[in-house]
């Protein structure tokens, strides 16, 4: 399992591009507390964060410098090659869900609120997973009744008063 979760503050500005066939991408880099402290001093490790679509433009808008974000996505390495021919190895976090916590003010002294991306949404924004359906914008209202038709292939099930076979 490829998943990781990293809570820091964002340590670059996300710098926003798009690719030939118009897919937006924005990459910056996350500054993550290491555990353990040595003499009292703090270590953190800079870490190359990228956002792709939707996300990446939330990204490019919302955070600044200094904001307490969640990153959560997967570890992705990639190969390139250096002007005088050498390749290289590097490491991402391709991330797919992104929250604001806070803003450095309210660390320091202010409130301590969770923000989110979206003024509209209460939820963190989750770009598409591959393969997947793109998020729905807002949820259906539901339906009274059954909502499904599930055909022949399901059967009716235990009613309400049946006894649970297990």
């Amino acid at each position: 399992m490829n998943r990781v979760i990293l809570i820091g503050r964002v340590a670059t500005l996300p710098e926003l591009r798009y690719t030939t066939t118009g897919k937006a991408v924005a990459s910056f880099r996350m500054a993550v507390d290491r555990r353990g402290r040595s003499g009292g001093e703090s270590n953190a490790d800079f870490i190359p964060i990228v956002t792709w679509e939707r996300l990446a433009e939330i990204c490019n808008e919302f955070l600044t410098k200094g904001k307490l974000i969640a990153i959560e996505g997967r570890l992705q390495t990639r190969t390139y090659e250096t002007a005088d021919g050498q390749k290289r190895s590097a490491f991402d976090v391709v991330a797919d869900d992104m929250r604001m916590l806070g803003s450095r003010s309210d660390s320091e002294g202010g409130g301590g609120g969770q923000y989110n991306r979206s003024p509209r949404s209460n939820e963190a924004y989750r770009s598409p997973r591959e393969g997947g359906p793109p998020p729905a914008s807002a949820p259906e209202p539901r339906q009274a009744g059954p909502s499904h038709d599930f055909g022949d292939d399901f059967e009716a099930g235990l009613g309400v008063d049946d006894e649970v076979p297990f």
